[in-house]
C-alpha cells in the first residue's frame, strides 16, 4: 500500500513513507447547502460521481496554473478518504474497514466549461480532470475511528473564510458512501474518495491563496493560484 510511487502522496508523521495512489474517485452535489446553491434538489437520492486522472493530484504547496481555456474556476473543498483494502459491493457495515487515512483536497471546477458541455449534452470530464484539477493534502494515516475525531472542514481564500462544513452533515455518509461506489465500481487499495464539497463555491483568480483546513489537523493544504 505504501511505497515510493510516481502518484502519491505524502504521509504525515513519515517523512520517508508516500501513499501510493490508484483512483480518484470524485462525488457530487453531497452537502444539501451545495446542492441548493448550484439549482438542484437537496433531497437524497442515489450518489453520482466521476473521475479524475492521475495528472488531476497535486500536493500542498504546490501551484495552481489556471487553466488557459476557462475563464471562471471555482474552488470546491473536500474531505478526502484513502482506502488501504480492496473491495466491491461491500456492506455498509464493513465499508469503514476499508479506510486507511484522510487528508483535505480541491476539486478545481471550469464552471463556464461545465455548464457549456451540459447545455450541449456532452461530458464534462475537461471541466473536472484537467492537469492539476485535484490538490490534495497529505494523508493522516488511520481508520474511521480516527476520522470521527476530526472536527468541521474549512476553506479560506486570501485569509477570508469562503468554504466550512461538517463532514458528518454529508447526504450520503462516508460508510454509505463507500458502499454505494462499490456497488459499481471495484475499489482498490490506493484510491481516493474526494467526498463532495459543502456550499460557499466560488471563483478564483490568478493570485489567489487558498488554505484549506480540517479541525483536528489544523493547516492542511496550501495552493497558490497563478496565471496558466
Amino acid at each position: 500500500m505504501l511505497s515510493d510511487s510516481q502518484c502519491s502522496l505524502p504521509v504525515i508523521g513519515q517523512p520517508h513513507t508516500r501513499f501510493a495512489v490508484n483512483k480518484i474517485i470524485c462525488i457530487g452535489r453531497n452537502y444539501a447547502e451545495h446542492a441548493r446553491e448550484m439549482g438542484h434538489d437537496p433531497q437524497r437520492e442515489p450518489p453520482f460521481f466521476f473521475f479524475k486522472p492521475q495528472s488531476a493530484l497535486t500536493e500542498s504547496d504546490t501551484d495552481f496554473i489556471y487553466p488557459w481555456f476557462s475563464q471562471n474556476v471555482h474552488h470546491e473543498v473536500e474531505l478526502v478518504i484513502a482506502l488501504g483494502q480492496s473491495g466491491y459491493q461491500v456492506s455498509v457495515e464493513d465499508a469503514p474497514t476499508l479506510i486507511a487515512g484522510f487528508g483535505v483536497g480541491l476539486d478545481m471546477t471550469c464552471r463556464d466549461v461545465q455548464q457549456q458541455a451540459k447545455q450541449q449534452g456532452r461530458p464534462w470530464e475537461l471541466a473536472k480532470g484537467f492537469d492539476g484539477s485535484a490538490p490534495c493534502s497529505a494523508l493522516q494515516l488511520g481508520g474511521y475511528d480516527e476520522l470521527q475525531k476530526m472536527g468541521q472542514l474549512s476553506l479560506t481564500r486570501n485569509g477570508s473564510l469562503v468554504q466550512k462544513g461538517d463532514w458528518r452533515e454529508m447526504v450520503w455518509p462516508v460508510a454509505e458512501l463507500i458502499a454505494e461506489v462499490s456497488r459499481f465500481v471495484h475499489l482498490r487499495a490506493g484510491d481516493l474518495i474526494f467526498t463532495g464539497t459543502p456550499a460557499g463555491v466560488g471563483p478564483v483568480v490568478p493570485g489567489d491563496r487558498l488554505v484549506a483546513n480540517l479541525e483536528g489537523l489544523g493547516e492542511c493544504l496550501r495552493v497558490n493560484v497563478i496565471a496558466g
